[in-house]
């Protein structure tokens, strides 16, 4: 990965995109086969995940080229710190980059970069570019939102958000009865923003992972044996194809 490379690509506007369809709100996507991409090479793991950032760059440009107003990845999972030391390195390094390009880009772009999960062991110098990363995305006005997911896990973010309501009605400030679905999403990281509509699967694997899990419990999910690396946007397209033949009927009739 190039650093001259900015977060967003500029794209003209997207001439291979199906004209006149509906796309989807809210996109997530499960970055997954950097790996196993890399080995079917005979390279090391982290050219796989340098080769998926740019992928990364691409989709999310093409989301916000075609009007999707959400598109969030996991990008590293509360388990990813058992892989070995320099693929752990490796990524780390990969986000600050996209952070520092983030905070430079963000404004021409108008796309607002967010970062969620549990940031507080995180390296004190991502922890403070997150923190320019947020100062400069509250400048924007209606932009588009990328979340990186990083150090996430759907059952820590659960856990976390039960402490939090458990504090309150400790506390006093609230009561066993008052508390609602409202009041779960309200403590969730995702705190503002809508649940995906989509959620992406790459390279084979048909499983949650521990990704959205309370925010995924209508979305509707899309698996395919393309590995990240090689995910381009007529994969999304028959992704957001595949959406709009189905229909949603959140638990009606």
């Amino acid at each position: 990965m190039h650093s001259t490379v900015a977060l967003f690509n500029i794209l003209k506007k997207e001439e291979s995109a199906p004209q006149e369809r509906p796309v989807p709100h809210h996109i997530a996507v499960i970055m997954d086969g950097n790996g196993r991409w890399a080995k079917k090479r005979g390279m090391p793991r982290t050219a796989g995940h340098r080769v998926g950032a740019e992928t990364f760059r691409n989709i999310a440009t093409y989301c916000k080229n075609i009007g999707v107003k959400y598109f969030t990845v996991y990008a590293f999972s509360t388990e990813n710190w058992k892989r070995p030391a320099e693929e752990v390195d490796t990524l780390m390094n990969l986000f600050r980059r996209y952070l520092k390009e983030a905070i430079e880009t963000m404004a021409e772009k108008g796309v607002a970069v967010r970062v969620i999960g549990d940031l507080s062991v995180l390296a004190e110098d991502i922890q403070q570019l997150i923190a320019d990363c947020d100062k400069e995305a509250e400048k924007l006005e209606t932009p588009a939102i990328a979340t990186l997911c990083i150090n996430y896990g759907g059952r820590d973010e659960i856990k976390n958000a039960v402490r939090a309501i458990a504090q309150r009605v400790q506390a006093g400030e609230m009561q066993p009865e008052d508390i609602t679905e409202d009041t779960i999403s309200e403590n969730l990281y995702t705190v503002g923003m809508p649940d995906p509509d989509l959620i992406i699967r790459p390279s084979g694997e048909i499983r949650t992972s521990n990704f959205l899990l309370w925010q995924s419990a209508y979305a509707e999910y899309y698996f395919t044996d393309v590995l990240w690396p090689d995910f381009k946007p007529e994969h999304l397209e028959k992704a957001i194809e595949d959406f709009n033949r189905r229909q949603r009927r959140f638990g009606g009739v």
